[in-house]
């Protein structure tokens, strides 16, 4: 059984997946489960094993959709003694559970294979990144154009989400050539679950991108989730600085920081 379930986990990390490993690490007393029984759950909310079934497994379930959704994992501590209490059953005993959220690789999607596309590209995959590019030029959508990148989409913006699976570990980077691009394309990207959804260009640049996906319905609430300009106020000039910018912003956001200098701490 178990190696079954660790089978599936890389089954669903190849697949770019999310699930939740839910261990029972310590069982005292009478348990319906004892320490080193699992439970493996989907995003779906389905699941396969056991920690023991009823409330319990009811609970851990709840926790598990948690942690797929934060991306943290948790200890649960339980007490099987009294139900009026707010205990999940009576067999008398206590336990923990450890629910680990198995989350996919970070990938950077970078749409756009220009020269600010490639720098990011390289420095995403320095820094440990998957990498994707997608164009719908053909031509700047190649291993030749992009060394780099890991996979290649040459389609329209507004297809993308037809052909890769955007989840809470895609990163978005829009290194587009222009707005009428973002404008086609954006609303296909809104209700994705992207961790981040990155558009490069100008104050002005943007204000014509808002205009224009204003006239396509979308409400500006629904564009509070977009950073543009994106990166970090560097003054960068160069490709190469450009995406120092981008990839701090991206770093930044996804662990937390403030963008303050050091020293300032």
């Amino acid at each position: 059984m178990k190696d079954n379930l660790f089978k599936l986990i890389a089954d669903l990390a190849e697949r770019g997946e999310l699930a939740a490993l839910c261990t029972i690490v310590s069982a005292k007393g009478s348990t319906p489960r004892r320490a080193g029984s699992k439970m493996l759950v989907f995003e779906n909310g389905e699941f396969t094993g056991t920690v023991g079934g009823g409330e319990l497994e009811h609970r851990v379930l709840d926790e598990a959709m948690i942690a797929m959704a934060e991306g943290k994992p948790s200890l649960l501590k339980y007490s099987m003694t009294d139900p009026k209490r707010g205990d999940p059953g009576v067999c008398g005993g206590q336990l923990e559970v450890y629910v680990e959220p198995i989350l996919p690789p970070e990938k950077i999607v970078i749409v756009g294979g220009g020269h600010v596309g490639k720098a990011v590209a390289h420095l995403a995959k320095w820094l440990g990144y998957q990498v994707a590019v997608s164009d719908d030029r053909a031509e700047f959508c190649t291993h030749e154009m992009n060394p780099d990148a890991d996979e290649f989409y040459p389609v329209p913006l507004q297809e993308l989400p037809k052909h890769l699976k955007i989840n809470r570990q895609t990163y978005l980077v829009l290194t587009t050539r222009g707005s009428l691009v973002d404008v086609a394309g954006l609303p296909a990207l809104l209700d994705s679950k992207a961790a981040y959804i990155g558009v490069i260009g100008s104050r002005k640049r943007w204000a014509a991108t808002v205009k224009g996906l204003a006239e396509k319905g979308i409400e500006p609430e629904a564009l509070k989730r977009i950073h543009s300009p994106m990166g970090l106020e560097l003054n960068a000039e160069t490709p190469e600085e450009i995406a120092v910018s981008i990839m701090a912003e991206v770093i930044m956001l996804s662990r937390g920081g403030d963008g303050q200098p050091m020293k300032a701490k």
